[in-house]
């Protein structure tokens, strides 16, 4: 199933004709949404440097994840991510990037732990997931990346009822958050350093 989910980006990347192309295209090529099928979708933008990305996809995990907090099945696209649009080459790569992780989770992943990766996911991991939106969210330069990745790997985990997966997703997630944490408090010692030197 999930190696005609990978085809199917692969042949849908290939078949955008538009120079705009909005993230609810990008959906309607994946198929049937699901919590963890959207978390993917909204975490590959976020590697790239599309503009603007960060912040919206930021917010839209935050919504899902709040969803996921309230116990909701139904994990609707918010639709301030759905009215993104990039450009077609940038369209290309997030769907070309997100097969190819389809295709890598195929291989090395299988249903094990499945208590950690329900259909319906537990609060604590929906508080990780907002944690990850806040960072996200965050306007520290190259700040995208990390907590990206952490929401992509437990997205795939929750694709594919992997519990190990969803665990290595969130100590990503912690080890973002304590590499965050000493970022700024090394910017707020600076930042007093500087003010210190100008009062003086």
């Amino acid at each position: 199933m999930n190696r005609s989910i990978a085809q199917r980006l692969r042949d849908a990347a290939e078949a955008l004709s538009t120079e705009r192309v909005s993230v609810a295209t990008l959906a309607d090529a994946h198929g049937p949404a699901l919590h963890g099928s959207l978390l993917l979708l909204m975490a590959v933008p976020s590697l790239l440097p599309v503009p603007g990305a960060g912040t919206v996809m930021g917010l839209g995990i935050a919504a899902l994840a709040l969803a996921m907090l309230q116990g909701r099945d139904d994990a609707p696209l918010p639709r301030r991510v759905a009215e993104l649009e990039m450009s077609r080459r940038w369209a290309c790569r997030v769907l070309g990037l997100m097969a190819t992780l389809y295709g890598w989770a195929e291989c090395c992943s299988r249903e094990r732990l499945g208590h950690l990766a329900p259909a319906r996911p537990a609060a604590w991991l929906a508080l990780v997931l907002g944690v990850m939106a806040v960072i996200l969210v965050l306007p520290i330069p190259f700040g995208n990346i990390l907590p990206a990745i952490a929401v992509a790997i437990i997205g795939l985990g929750l694709v594919f009822r992997d519990g190990l997966v969803v665990i290595a997703g969130t100590v990503m997630a912690a080890l973002t958050l304590v590499l965050t944490s000493a970022a700024l408090v090394a910017l707020a010692l600076q930042l007093q350093g500087w003010a210190g030197e100008w009062l003086a």
